[in-house]
């Protein structure tokens, strides 16, 4: 029931989004793992479309926030405020306190409000003024940024992107879908109208059959060699952490379960490395946050050495 569910809730994203089909899968095993996503890729691709698609998709609470270079960390998570009637403070929250949150052009804003962002991702939860308040459940943050290069960004400092499950590009679309993009417009037409298919409590359910998938120790002795082959890599300033390894983990679990299993197979993990690895390690030659062209070779490189079990 679980993998007809997830087929249905594919299909009404590819009904808006008419792009890279790989994309939407990264997509629900992010949202499967309870993991946040990072897209990056030039303007108009289809970032905030396939964001908004899978929020809308969903039958839970939803905001977007436009990062600029203004915005303060209370924008996002709220502010405490003194109620003139009842003569006492009341915290009133952000945007943050919602299911699916899209922080549109995050490397706009500046470092301060980066992290507070962030902390509540990692966290689940946000204080202000010495109380905690609980982040709903589920909670899915889906970040978009341009390339660095562009004009007016903030380089999104590595221990911040390890905090994102999967970071990647769309690409351009293919010439077919995108004919079908120029004449029928999904974006302004389908997306207003688009029917919810899943609703949070059906998305925490499916997140703890995740939880349960088996993954065989010949696998997680996959994945060991694989972090350890980073961490020894002569052009590798730095590795993949314990926290990569449960990532990877994580993300090969809720593929499965988007293919209807109960067990990990190697192409499981062989899929996700990059998505999951590329961001988490800094080469000794080009160490900023802009240089996904040399990380994502140097994973495929280990990719390609380190054997994957039969």
């Amino acid at each position: 029931m679980s993998h007809e569910t997830l087929q249905r809730l594919r299909q009404n994203i590819t009904s808006v989004y008419m792009g890279n089909s790989t994309a939407v899968d990264r997509l629900l095993v992010c949202l499967l793992a309870r993991g946040h996503i990072l897209i990056e890729d030039v303007p108009g691709v289809g970032k905030t479309v396939l964001a908004n698609t899978l929020a809308r998709s969903l039958q839970g609470s939803f905001a977007r926030i436009q990062c600029t270079p203004d915005l303060l960390p209370s924008d996002i998570t709220g502010v405490t405020i003194f109620d003139r009637d009842s003569q006492d403070f009341q915290f009133k929250p952000g945007p943050v306190f919602n299911n699916i949150i899209v922080a549109d052009e995050i490397n706009r804003t500046t470092p301060r409000t980066q992290s507070a962002l962030l902390e509540a991702m990692n966290e689940e939860s946000v204080s202000v003024d010495g109380t905690t308040h609980e982040l709903p459940k589920p909670f899915l943050v889906i970040a978009t940024q341009n390339p660095y290069e562009f004009e007016g960004t903030y380089v999104l400092p590595e221990n911040q992107l390890d905090r994102f499950l999967m970071r990647f590009g769309l690409g351009y679309p293919a010439p077919s879908d995108e004919a079908q993009i120029v004449l029928n417009q999904p974006s302004r037409s389908q997306l207003k109208t688009l029917d919810t298919v899943i609703d949070a409590s059906e998305v925490v359910r499916l997140q703890e059959q995740v939880d349960a998938v088996r993954i065989d120790v010949s696998l997680v002795d996959y994945i060991l060699k694989l972090v350890t082959a980073t961490r020894e890599h002569d052009d590798l300033l730095i590795g993949i952490s314990p926290r990569g390894s449960i990532a990877l983990s994580q993300a090969a679990r809720a593929t499965a379960v988007l293919g209807g299993r109960d067990y990990c197979i190697p192409e499981d993990i062989v899929m996700n490395v990059l998505p999951v690895c590329a961001h988490r390690i800094i080469s000794k030659t080009a160490m900023h946050d802009g240089d996904t062209m040399t990380t994502r070779r140097i994973m495929q490189q280990v990719l390609e050495t380190v054997p994957s079990p039969a």
